[in-house]
This record gives structure tokens, sequence and C-alpha cells, in this order.
């Protein structure tokens, strides 16, 4: 067991006392930061980042050289385990990740394999391994996955997508088929994370990226349905300690009390709901992350503040916040101003925790 010398983030989504409000970024290893471009230059490739575990580690702790942030998020990409299953994920310049062979019938969801995390994905588990012990007990290491319905339409529709026609099209017409695939991702998902908890990861979040697509009753049906199972499967106490599950949908605030009852630690909210009403309709039953917009970045440093204090002030007294960002940091952020984000929630935090 390595003691951490910073466990604030681990303190805050377990509902115990902090001195100040934790914070770290989503996407906070990336493309904004010059030394990211170097180091992926170097791999040659997004894939070829990912796959070797002194870059990612690499990249994964820049930015902590560069803001005081609380936690470390391994480098990695959502779509691992599809590409583990066999389905040949690529990256096209300016058109983000597809599939060779995408999802379309029964028949490719038996075919299907069911990945080793120490046989193909054992890459993902060896830069957990590193970036834990360069960390050196500094700061607790996130791990993470994609929830099994944001991997599935990523796997049917073959691409990103803007309506999702395919998804939706498998979900009402040949539901049985879609069960089938989410049902074996969320298998995957639990075997997945539970291997990087074994390797060292001291927290985790289901990113449900495309939840917020779905009507309120698909939503239960094809999204949280399969997070819930993902939440009992999960290895919750590992090494002597908690080790804390945060679910985050994209759009989702509708249904954070839904969310709560998985039985999750913490709640990530992106800033489309407001923090203070997020915390009035769940109480101290879940820890809450979030939730400024990432857009607030591109402000001046004057009003990025004043935004940190006005989430700050919504949230009020208590326990139970790690603040963050409602989406990733976006690519062409100044670095300099995510510094003054990071340091604005330290600073102003502090007499909320008093």
């Amino acid at each position: 067991m390595t003691e951490l010398k910073n466990d604030r983030y681990i303190r805050a989504l377990l509902n115990k006392e902090v001195d100040k409000t934790p914070v770290w970024m989503m996407r906070q290893a990336g493309r904004y930061l010059p030394e990211y471009k170097a180091t992926r230059a170097q791999a040659g490739d997004f894939m070829s980042l990912c796959r070797n575990a002194d870059l990612a580690c690499e990249v994964t702790l820049q930015p902590l050289r560069r803001f005081d942030l609380d936690a470390a998020i391994l480098f990695s990409d959502i779509l691992t385990i599809p590409d583990a299953m066999g389905l040949g994920l690529y990256f096209s310049e300016g058109e983000g990740p597809r599939f060779e062979r995408p999802i379309s019938c029964k028949k490719d969801v038996d075919n299907l394999i069911m990945p080793d995390p120490e046989g193909e994905l054992q890459y993902v588990m060896n830069a957990v391994r590193t970036i834990r012990r360069d960390l050196k007990g500094e700061v607790p290491l996130i791990g993470f996955s994609g929830s099994p319905w944001t991997l599935a339409t990523y796997m049917v529709e073959g691409s990103g997508s803007k309506f999702f026609t395919k998804i939706k099209k498998m979900a009402f017409a040949e539901p049985q088929t879609l069960h089938l695939l989410l049902d074996k991702l969320a298998d995957s998902v639990i075997a997945y994370l539970n291997a990087q908890i074994a390797a060292g990861a001291q927290s985790v979040m289901v990113f449900d990226t495309w939840g917020g697509i779905l009507s309120p009753r698909d939503y239960k049906d094809f999204s949280l349905q399969y997070m819930h199972k993902i939440v009992d499967g999960l290895t919750r106490h590992y090494d002597g300690q908690k080790i804390p599950v945060t679910l985050f949908t994209k759009n989702g605030g509708q249904w954070i009390e839904q969310i709560a009852d998985t039985g999750c630690d913490a709640i990530g909210l992106d800033w489309t709901i407001d923090i203070k009403e997020a915390k009035a309709r769940v109480g101290s039953r879940v820890a809450l992350q979030g939730n400024m917009d990432p857009s607030m970045l591109y402000a001046s440093p004057e009003r990025i503040r004043q935004e940190v204090a006005t989430i700050l002030e919504g949230f009020g007294t208590g326990n139970g916040h790690v603040f963050n960002l409602g989406h990733g940091i976006h690519l062409d952020v100044p670095p300099e101003n995510a510094k003054v984000f990071v340091d604005a929630v330290h600073e102003l935090s502090a007499p909320y925790h008093r």
C-alpha cells in the first residue's frame, strides 16, 4: 500500500473532510500542451503512444508538472476494448476514430472475442503500473473506461456520429442484438477496470459520453442498467483502500437520482445542470464532480476566477465536491488559462472547508 501525499481527491469522492476542493481536468493530458504534441510526434501516432507504457506515463505526468492538480488520469482511449475485440480501430486525420469491421448483426456480436486485460489489453495495464510507480504517491491515479452504450455507439456506427441512426435502428428494430452486445461490453468493462485496479488505479471512472442522446426510458434500458451492472461487479476495496467509482453521463443531469441509485460513489456533471440544484437533489448520497463549461477557459483570467467562485458558491460548504470541467479541455485552450483555473479552485475553495 502506497501512502498518498495528497489524498484530497479520494477523500472528496468518499465524502470525507478536505482542506480545499480537489481539482483535475478531463483530458488534462492532451493536445493543448506543446510537450504532449512533442511526445506524440515521438510515438508516431496516437495508438502507438497509448501502447508505449513509458510514453503513456510521460504524457500522464506532463500536466502535473505544470499545474497543482489533485489527481492523475491514465492516458489511454475509451475504444481500447472494441479494438481488442477485433473491430480494427484506426484514426483518420481530422475525422477521429473509425472501425474497419463495425457491428451490423447478431452474428457479428456472437463472433466478438472477450479480451483478456492482461493479454490483448496488457499494454494498458503496463501503463497503469508504470504511472503508479513514477507518481511515487504524489497524487492518486484514476483508471477509466467508456460505458457499454457509448462503446456500442462507435462499434455499430463504425465511427463518431451526428445522428446515431445505426445504433438507434438496432435499439428499436433489433433490441435483443443490442442487449447482447451491451451485456458483453459490461462484462468486458468489469474485467478491464478490475485489472486496472489490480495494476494500481486508485479510483475508476466510467465515461458515458453518448447516454444523453437517449430518451429517459431508453437511457435506463440501454445505458444505466449496464453501468449499474459494472458498479456491482467492480472491486471496491483493494490493498486496504476503498476504490471510489465515478459515473459520468454527458447531458445526463435529468437522471442523477437514478445514477446515484447504482451505488456509485460520485456522479460527474456536465455544465448543463446547476451544481446547487444537483446537490439539492442527491444530497450527500454521492459526491459530485464538475462542472465548469470547458469553453470558459477561453475567457480572461478574471472571468475564469469569477466562474470558479460561482460554482464553489453553488455547491456551498460541506464535503463531496471534486472540481472539474463539464467535459474535456479543448485542444486550443492556452495552458496558462488552465493554470488560472486550477489555482483559483484551491485558493477560493479554502473558506468552504473551515
